[in-house]
């Protein structure tokens, strides 16, 4: 088989939704092992989907992009939601057993929507494009959405060091 099409009704969680074409399916259509790969957004696993009583869901939708592609060289996920919704718990990213995270210095691009950050007490407005990067990991970050369908890709790493998956993800089932 050379391809298909697949369509899926993408919920925005204020009760509307779109009919939307959620990308093709290829001869490699496994993401965790293929050369190169795509994927709708809306087609990535939520950890709500996944662990289902995890403490940290939120308002929004949480998607596990590492995960979806397995990627290894450094932590990307993203969140969606509406006006109102918590996108980014308030967290750290200090090296820390307790709070499950590894020392990482975070990027945060808001694609569509509009977003308010704060970090370290100070509050950025957020439009869709704009990055946020908090180079501190002990600084502590949150966002909430100011606008329905707002989208938040994300990327983390330790700085100078070989990246290893975060300790919440590896405890995920």
């Amino acid at each position: 088989m050379l391809g298909a099409i697949a369509l899926k009704h993408i919920d925005w969680g204020d009760g509307s939704g779109e009919l939307g074409v959620c990308g093709s399916i290829g001869l490699m259509s496994d993401p965790r092992t293929a050369p190169y790969g795509s994927v709708r957004l809306a087609d990535v696993d939520t950890l709500a989907e996944v662990d289902p009583g995890n403490p940290d869901i939120n308002d929004c939708a949480f998607h596990l992009v590492r995960r979806h592609f397995d990627v290894q060289a450094f932590g990307v996920n993203a969140a969606t939601g509406n006006a109102g919704d918590e996108m980014i718990e308030e967290h750290h990213e200090a090296d820390d057993e307790e709070n499950q995270t590894n020392g990482h210095e975070e990027l945060f691009a808001v694609m569509t929507g509009h977003a308010v950050f704060t970090v370290d007490g100070e509050e950025i407005d957020a439009p869709a494009g704009t990055i946020v990067f908090v180079r501190d990991p002990a600084l502590l970050r949150h966002a909430r959405a100011i606008a329905d369908r707002t989208a938040i890709f994300m990327v983390g790493g330790p700085a100078g060091i070989p990246y290893t998956v975060s300790r919440w993800e590896v405890a995920l089932p």
